[in-house]
């Protein structure tokens, strides 16, 4: 090789290696912006997984191969399949069928907690007394009124607590879309078309004093102050205020619906509880959702959680909580007649 020749591919060399772009210097993923510059997690999502908020004891968060990761999910399936052929031999029935784990950075998920370590909710014992008797009484459906009944049986809320803070997926309807404006986020759950409506609170910086007291939010829209409403406004799925903290929407959630306490058969979380939730968009095809649960009155410590929400194509359909409205009169007949074979 000519002198001249190594001097030229020396220099393509030393051209690639400062021009190219690479992995580290492309640097996190950006959303495309809103028309008001928000990161934009508008669209249709779906948090469908057969993942689900806790893991059984002794069970690791993520495996170390693929073989494991296989192995884990094959035997969620076949349970799962078991539990929905229970009296009926037909299994999973065509609108609730099976679906897979979930994977954030590619690791298939045993639990959505990821604090605690053991995977598990870190109750109370006079909280969890309470829980299983909450649930047991929801179980038998005994009930002297139609106010008896939990508030997912009377289509006050979504089951699972599929859209109230924090949101876990549900086995079917789990459809979610996203509306942004300049001052609110708006997220509407197929299941039982629950709408929460986040109030986004000023820029940090963005206030100022005004004759001692904090100023409203910049633009002249009285309803949203920075702050909640006094702790005796209880909301359903609570009074949600949320900011921007770069790529993040984080939403903090308290004055919870005394109600609504009771999210069987999944948790349980007092009126009082705290709820942080953050939402970022990480790639073109999914918003990771982390969020954690701020309850001493329920729980021994703060516990955490995150999922991924992946595009939907939609539509949401029309949910029919009480198809042709005979549920809740055949719960009480049920209970009736109960009552009288004693």
């Amino acid at each position: 090789m000519t002198p001249r020749r190594i001097a030229t591919l020396a220099a393509l060399a030393l051209a690639l290696t400062t021009t190219a772009p690479s992995a580290a210097a492309a640097g996190p993923y950006r959303a495309p912006r809103t028309a008001d510059g928000q990161p934009d997690l508008q669209g249709l999502w779906t948090s469908l997984s057969a993942t689900n908020l806790e893991r059984a004891p002794n069970t690791p968060l993520t495996f170390a191969t693929r073989a494991q990761e296989t192995a884990f999910e094959a035997a969620a399936a076949a349970a799962s399949a078991r539990v929905e052929a229970a009296g009926l031999g037909q299994g999973v029935s065509e609108w609730h069928q099976a679906y897979p784990m979930a994977r954030l950075d590619g690791k298939l998920r045993t639990s959505w907690i990821v604090s605690p370590a053991d995977g598990r909710l870190p109750w109370r014992p006079e909280a969890l007394a309470r829980y299983r008797v909450l649930m047991a009484a929801a179980v038998n459906g005994a009930a002297a009124n139609p106010e008896d009944r939990p508030p997912t049986d009377r289509c006050l809320l979504g089951s699972f607590a599929s859209n109230t803070p924090p949101m876990i997926n549900p086995a079917v309807a789990a459809g979610k879309q996203i509306v942004q404006t300049k001052t609110e986020v708006a997220i509407l759950s197929e299941m039982n078309h629950d709408l929460r409506i986040v109030r986004l609170a000023p820029p940090r910086g963005s206030l100022s004093k005004q004759k001692g007291r904090v100023a409203r939010d910049p633009l002249g829209d009285s309803r949203h102050p920075a702050r909640h409403p006094p702790a005796d406004v209880r909301l359903w799925m609570g009074d949600s205020i949320g900011h921007w903290e770069g790529e993040t929407l984080v939403v903090e959630t308290a004055n919870f619906h005394p109600q609504e306490a009771f999210r069987g058969p999944v948790y349980m979380i007092s009126p009082d509880a705290r709820v942080t939730e953050r939402f970022t968009r990480t790639g073109p095809h999914e918003i990771r959702y982390a969020f954690e649960v701020d309850d001493p009155a329920t729980f021994t410590q703060v516990w955490k959680g995150e999922m991924p929400l992946h595009p939907d194509k939609g539509p949401i359909y029309e949910f029919a909580c009480h198809e042709g409205n005979y549920s809740m009169p055949l719960m009480l007949q049920v209970a009736r007649a109960a009552e009288k074979g004693r």
